[in-house]
């Protein structure tokens, strides 16, 4: 996993993975929530994989 960052830029924070800017809020407390939840999210097991067909299908658009 990357090492996050919260960095000030004038009145916004600015979420940062490695030397990458992710996001900004208007708050560090948000800042700080949103990198713990997404840490949280990383830290999980992989969803099971979809079936290959779909139950429901993509009906074709009408053309004129």
């Amino acid at each position: 996993m990357k090492k996050y960052s919260i960095v000030r830029i004038g009145s916004e924070y600015v979420v940062q993975a490695g030397e990458t800017s992710i996001l900004k809020v208007s708050s560090r407390r948000e800042a700080a929530k949103l990198v713990t939840d997404a840490a949280e999210l990383l830290q999980q097991e992989p969803a099971a994989v979809a079936d290959e067909h779909p139950s429901i299908e993509r009906e074709a658009p009408e053309l004129p």
